[in-house]
Parts: structure tokens; sequence; C-alpha cells
């Protein structure tokens, strides 16, 4: 018979077997779980707007309506604000921190210090397996929406910049919106 107890036995000598596969169980508060909701008419459909104080991203699926998702955003000061278009998009993309981030974090990111080194995309990769670019007039802000190693991070202001999202989120995300999609962070 299988209950709790059984349960709990097995999950433990399974983490001892393969830590390396072993994650912390994590659940996402549900206000932050993908939902549709009425929205402004001000905003089109197929748009994207961020509520960063909410820690909410819209996508605007019609007229009125749009797809909720809870995301983790930039700490004060961190923060992107504006208008941007979606100009790539990359699945399980590499990463480098910026040189901001470097000198503001030297510790954090020692790995990265001096070099050229850059992370390739994968499970432990900080952009998660996918990644939205959001360009100015044609230029790279380096702010992303993308996926999370740290779920948890999700509801929080937290990261350096970027909009964080649950992987299967971004996922989600990445396969509803075309490049040159408008992005609106209020």
């Amino acid at each position: 018979m299988f209950n709790r107890r059984t349960f709990l036995t097995t999950a433990a000598a399974s983490t001892l077997a393969a830590p390396h596969v072993a994650r912390a169980a994590f659940q996402l508060d549900p206000v932050f779980v993908p939902q549709t909701v009425k929205i402004s008419a001000a905003y089109a459909p197929g748009q994207l707007l961020v509520l960063p104080k909410a820690h909410f991203l819209y996508f605007i699926t019609e007229p009125r309506s749009a797809l909720r998702y809870g995301v983790g955003v930039g700490k004060a000061g961190l923060e992107f604000t504006g208008t941007a278009t979606i100009d790539v998009k990359k699945k399980w993309p590499t990463w480098r921190p910026t040189d901001e981030m470097i000198e503001r974090e030297p510790k954090t990111y020692a790995k990265f210090k001096d070099n050229d080194y850059v992370q390739p995309g994968g499970p432990d990769n900080p952009l998660g397996a996918r990644a939205l670019y959001l360009f100015q007039n044609g230029r790279d802000t380096y702010y992303r929406i993308h996926g999370t190693t740290q779920p948890s991070s999700i509801g929080r202001s937290v990261s350096n910049g970027c909009i964080r999202m649950i992987n299967d989120h971004a996922i989600d995300l990445y396969e509803r919106v075309p490049l040159g999609t408008k992005v609106t962070v209020l």
C-alpha cells in the first residue's frame, strides 16, 4: 500500500541517490498562475504589458482581455520602464552578466571577471528555458523577459532588471508572441 510514509521515505532515498537531479519543491502562489483577466481597452491584442509593482505580465489576447502571468522584476533602481519591442527570441539562451552587474556584485559574478566566458544554455542558466530580448529603436536594452532557475523570485523585486517567469510560463509566452511584439513596462 502506498501511503504518506512510503512516499516520504522513497522521496528521501531518491534525493540521496541522485542529489544532482533533486530540486527543492516550490509551490507557486496561485495568484501568479496564468489566468485570463479583463484589461483596459487602451492595449491592443498582441501587446505585452508589465506592471512591475504588481508583479504581473499581461499578454493581451483580445480587446479588453489578457492572459496574466506572475513575474519577478528588477530591484529598486535597476528596473526597466518604457516601451520596447521583442526583436530576438532564443530557446535555452546563453548568458553573461553585464559589466555593471559584475561591478555591483563581484563575488556573485567572479567567474565572469576579466574574461569572455559565456554560460551555455541549459537548466542551470539564469535565463532559463526561453528569453525574449527587449530592444528600443533597433538597439538592445540588455533587458529580457526570460525563464528562471529561481522560481521563488516570482512575485518579488529581486532581479538585476529583467522580467523573470516560471520556465513553463516563459515557454508558453515564447510560443505566443512573434518578433516585433510591443512591450510596455509601466
